[in-house]
C-alpha cells in the first residue's frame, strides 16, 4: 500500500513543478514560496481538524518537535530554491536535478539511519545519479 500514496506523490510533486512554473512567471519567487505556503498550511489545518486529529499534540515529545522544526526549515529552503530554480531554469531540467534528493536519502538514511544498503538500492542510486548527469551534461 505504501507505493500507490508513494506514486501519488510522485504525481503530485510533477504537477507541482509544472503549475508552480506557470505561478512564478513575473514574479518574486520567495514571495510566490509564501503563497503556497500557506495555502498549503490552510488545506492540511484543515484536514487534520475534520479528521481530529489534533488530539496528538500533546503527545508530542521535545525529539518529535525538534525533528519536525529542522525538517520544516530544510522543507522551507528546498522549496524556495526549487521555485527560484524553476522560474529561471527549464523544469525539464530542474525537476531532475531536483529530484538528486532521492540518491542523497539513499546515502544519508544509511549514514544517520543505519538503513541497510542492498545492491538493488545502491544501484538504483548510481542510476539517479547517472541520469540527473546526463540530463544536465552540456
Amino acid at each position: 500500500m505504501w507505493w500507490t500514496y508513494a506514486l501519488l506523490s510522485a504525481l503530485f510533486a510533477s504537477l507541482t513543478a509544472i503549475f508552480a512554473k506557470q505561478g512564478v512567471e513575473n514574479m518574486n519567487s520567495n514571495l510566490a514560496t509564501a503563497i503556497r505556503t500557506a495555502i498549503i498550511l490552510i488545506m492540511i489545518s484543515v484536514i487534520v481538524l475534520l479528521r481530529g486529529e489534533t488530539k496528538e499534540i500533546g503527545s508530542l515529545s521535545k525529539q518529535n518537535l525538534f525533528f519536525l522544526t529542522i525538517s520544516a526549515i530544510a522543507t522551507g529552503l528546498s522549496w524556495l530554491f526549487y521555485f527560484k530554480a524553476i522560474q529561471i531554469g527549464n523544469v525539464s531540467q530542474v525537476a531532475p536535478v531536483d529530484k538528486l534528493s532521492v540518491a542523497l536519502t539513499i546515502i544519508l538514511s544509511v549514514i544517520f539511519l543505519g538503513e541497510h544498503l542492498s545492491l538493488k538500492i545502491a544501484l538504483g542510486a548510481v542510476f539517479i545519479i547517472a541520469g540527473t548527469l546526463v540530463i544536465v551534461w552540456k
